[in-house]
């Protein structure tokens, strides 16, 4: 089954440094761009994370400090990186928890000016855990009957994801192809930040998604404790949910006043 687009979808996938969405970084990062027409445009680039990457980090994707110490950072990749997936839709395994929030901080470092509230997101391991619940490289061969060779390039984990999803529209019935059906399938929780700290709730108002106020209203909560937006900005949250969280206060003030 052909994927029906109305724009194009970016398949993608980061190697980094670690897992800790706000102090890891990006060494690696490959994009396959999926048009409406079905033509494809591919991105791959090595980057200096500018800190030493850990042992068990290379072990797992390859990469060492020494092999990207003369590449450019993702800050002098940025602007390229970002041309990229501007007006795209955003697809990747894990991505929703993971790849999007890091890439999301990789560029608030680099002072890019990004809008992702008009982005779907289609993360192919949701729809693969709630078919079948197993790995990519499972994926890939239950789907695709392929092994997934070179696991942990990035390159050759974003065209797997690829392959995958296409296998999977051509073998469920029920899934249509399209990315707001996608989207909202693959979607576990609807987050305002991506990282899940801010979340909305069933009436569409965002919450808080941890701590002593999860489940509250973010604006109630600062109109009635204003220190614990301080709290935040001065901890070790993403950078885009201290932006979210920014907003909405100064939405907040600009109405009251």
């Amino acid at each position: 089954m052909k994927l029906q687009l109305t724009k194009p979808l970016c398949f993608f996938d980061l190697e980094t440094t670690g897992t800790d969405i706000s102090k890891d970084r990006i060494v690696e990062i490959a994009i396959l761009k999926l048009h409406p027409d079905g033509s494809k445009e591919t991105l791959e680039s090595r980057v200096n994370p500018e800190m030493p990457i850990p042992a068990e980090a290379s072990a797992v994707h390859g990469i060492t400090s020494e092999m990207v110490a003369e590449v450019p950072t993702f800050k002098e990749q940025s602007q390229k990186i970002y041309a990229f997936f501007k007006g795209c839709d955003l697809a990747g395994f894990n991505s929703d928890r993971f790849d999007i929030p890091l890439l999301v901080e990789e560029l608030l470092r680099a002072e890019i000016d990004f809008d992702f509230k008009s982005t779907k997101t289609v993360d192919v391991q949701t729809i693969f855990h709630k078919m079948e619940a197993r790995t990519l490289s499972a994926a890939l061969k239950f789907y695709c009957n392929e092994d997934l060779t070179n696991a942990h390039s990035a390159l050759a984990d974003t065209q797997a994801t690829h392959d995958v999803l296409l296998a999977q529209l051509d073998r469920y019935n029920d899934l249509e192809p399209n990315v707001p059906f996608l989207n909202e399938f693959s979607t576990r929780r609807k987050t305002a930040d991506f990282a899940g700290f801010v979340v909305y709730d069933k009436a569409g108002a965002m919450c808080f998604g941890f701590g002593k106020h999860k489940g509250k209203k973010v604006t109630e909560v600062l109109e009635k404790e204003p220190g614990y937006f301080g709290w935040v900005l001065n901890a070790d949250f993403p950078r885009y949910t201290k932006k979210v969280l920014t907003e909405i206060r100064l939405q907040a003030l600009n109405t009251k006043g």
